[in-house]
């Protein structure tokens, strides 16, 4: 992964998702570019006839590009020390931030956009809030979403949690996982989260084959398999960010798949915990 794109209201949890993806970036040696995207009234369809002059743009532009350019450098002036500094460029745009947000995936070749959340208090707050379910549904690119407590610091552990239900599209999300992690000498630890009466000895002996032959063709030796059992799978991807010693989530976003069900019903509701780590989620048919 080689190029980031952190998307930014100028909000605090931007700035600490921002101060987070740029670690991350040093780490993988990756390249950095922040954007904004300005909401101009008379663009947007429930504006009615509003007018709006064309100079007043011009200063919402001017005045984002001086934030942009502010984050830019905090970004830079903090200690680097004698590894890799990523570069740092930055532009903006009007209209929806989604909009912006995929134009600048197709046209800048982004491998990860990183952005912040408001939710703190349970996976289902950091899945809803933010427009974070708009964002995990559009985007066609992997998203890193950052919740305000999470910690600035070297990645040791990534969980990937999956219903095994689609193995090949998986594997092609573990193998993009696999660039992130290579960099960071990460552990990569697939995670099953089921009833305790689901698993069959089949299954077993299945996913022990998989692990192997996905760690020799691979070429990467820190992949691990992990059992959670927990009859709701809300409550079992709190216990393992709580209990795992995980540093990342990543799970693949599929309609009516187990992620895709956090959205809906009273499961979400029934949800606790706090959250402490970003969730890395992969696009369907990514």
């Amino acid at each position: 992964m080689k190029k980031f794109l952190f998307p930014t209201d100028f909000s605090a949890n931007a700035m600490h998702a921002a101060a987070y993806g740029y670690n991350l970036a040093k780490q993988v040696k990756a390249r950095v570019i922040l954007c904004n995207a300005v909401i101009i009234p008379a663009e947007m369809p429930q504006s009615g006839m509003i007018a709006w002059p064309m100079e007043e743009s011009d200063i919402l532009l001017q005045d984002s590009n001086a934030e942009l350019k502010r984050i830019k450098l905090h970004l830079e002036s903090a200690p680097q020390g004698d590894g890799y500094k990523p570069s740092i460029s930055y532009l903006n745009g009007s209209g929806r931030v989604i909009d912006i947000v995929n134009h600048m995936v197709d046209s800048q070749e982004i491998d990860l956009v990183i952005i912040g959340t408001h939710g703190s208090s349970g996976l289902s707050t950091l899945l809803l809030g933010n427009h974070s379910r708009q964002m995990i549904d559009v985007v066609a690119s992997p998203l890193l979403l950052v919740p305000p407590a999470a910690p600035i610091k070297q990645v040791k552990k990534i969980a990937f949690a999956t219903d095994f239900t689609n193995p090949e599209e998986d594997l092609k999300c573990i193998y993009r996982l696999i660039a992130l992690a290579r960099p960071l000498n990460a552990e990569i630890l697939l995670t099953h989260i089921h009833n305790e009466k689901a698993q069959t000895p089949d299954f077993q002996k299945w996913i022990k084959a998989f692990v192997t032959d996905l760690s020799n063709k691979a070429d990467y030796p820190h992949i691990y398999y992990r059992v959670v059992k927990s009859g709701n799978t809300g409550t079992g991807l709190d216990w393992l960010c709580e209990h795992g010693d995980i540093d990342i989530l990543a799970m693949v976003h599929r309609t009516h798949n187990f992620i895709d069900s956090l959205f809906r019903g009273s499961q979400t509701q029934k949800m606790a915990g706090h959250i402490p780590v970003p969730l890395l989620v992969f696009p369907q048919k990514y």
